[in-house]
């Protein structure tokens, strides 16, 4: 039984991709909690050696070996110097009780261009009046907003849900214009019925046919995407951007819950550009931890 479990481990890692999202969309929900899988390399081990059985301890390899290869590269630090423009994705929280520090926070991050979600209507002003001395750019519309040291042009809603939830714009940098978008995806829901993530995916493709039909060359998208890279149902979205901190972070960047991260739903993606380095900034006084990058184009 134990070897079989290894093997169980083993190919849920492996063939991720095929489990299917119909039903209680297993799927997407397996995709999100992806790297704990390596959680049962350990315990399989110590099970082993309390059976003091080799063939389990053998079989154990199965699982180490493919996590390995899915996720050890993450493991390794592949920041560089370089780049030219960086930029700072924070969920804040609606129910933020200190959006003031958390402007300060994210002002103290150096970036060039900020995108905020879960703005309401008592923060924005607040994030506004906190950013302006080092970001005299800013365009907000609904809960999203963007702030930048370069010139906005373009500003406008993109319809990703019945209210506004993402926003494009084009900053003006001195190496040319950047496409970009503050996106807060619909969020999703563990319960009996399952992993709840219709209207996030119904988000999802709406998101992807605006990139689909965005001239630009350079694009940065940033935000809460309520899901993680390797979650198949955002395959609209994902599979023509790359993110920042797969080719270019260190370690696997989780960002949510703040108080003690198990999973990486906030990311800084990007087409046209290249990513020089990604990180995840101190947490502030949301729930999901700000997450950072340095592009060139």
């Amino acid at each position: 039984m134990l070897a079989s479990a290894a093997v169980l481990c083993a190919a849920l890692t492996a063939l991720h991709a095929w489990i299917p999202n119909t039903g209680v969309n297993a799927g997407s929900l397996v995709q999100t909690l992806l790297p704990w899988t390596g959680l049962g390399v350990p315990v399989l081990l110590g099970l082993a050696a309390v059976r003091r059985s080799r063939t389990v301890a053998v079989a154990v390899l199965a699982p180490a070996v493919v996590w390995a290869t899915v996720f050890g590269g993450a493991l390794t630090d592949k920041r560089s110097g370089g780049g030219d423009l960086t930029v700072v994705s924070h969920n804040v929280d609606e129910g933020n009780t200190d959006p003031a520090g958390t402007a300060r926070v994210l002002a103290g991050a150096g970036a060039d261009v900020l995108a905020l979600e879960e703005l309401s209507d008592a923060s924005a002003p607040v994030y506004s009046r906190e950013l302006a001395a080092a970001y005299p750019h800013h365009a907000v519309l609904g809960g999203v907003g963007l702030w930048s040291r370069h010139p906005l042009a373009d500003v406008k809603a993109v319809p990703i849900m019945p209210w506004t939830r993402a926003m494009r714009a084009t900053v003006r940098t001195q190496g040319g214009p950047v496409a970009v978008y503050a996106v807060h995806l619909a969020s999703v829901r563990v319960s009996a019925a399952g992993f709840t993530t219709g209207r996030r995916n119904a988000a999802a493709r709406a998101l992807a046919a605006a990139l689909r039909a965005e001239p630009a060359p350079r694009v940065v998208v940033l935000g809460d995407f309520n899901g993680t890279f390797r979650d198949g149902a955002l395959a609209p979205v994902t599979s023509h951007l790359r993110s920042a901190q797969r080719e270019a972070g260190a370690g696997l960047g989780f960002t949510w819950p703040a108080a003690f991260p198990v999973v990486r739903i906030d990311d800084v993606l990007v087409r046209g550009m290249t990513p020089r380095a990604a990180w995840t900034l101190p947490a502030t006084g949301s729930d999901h931890l700000p997450v950072a990058a340095t592009l060139s184009r």
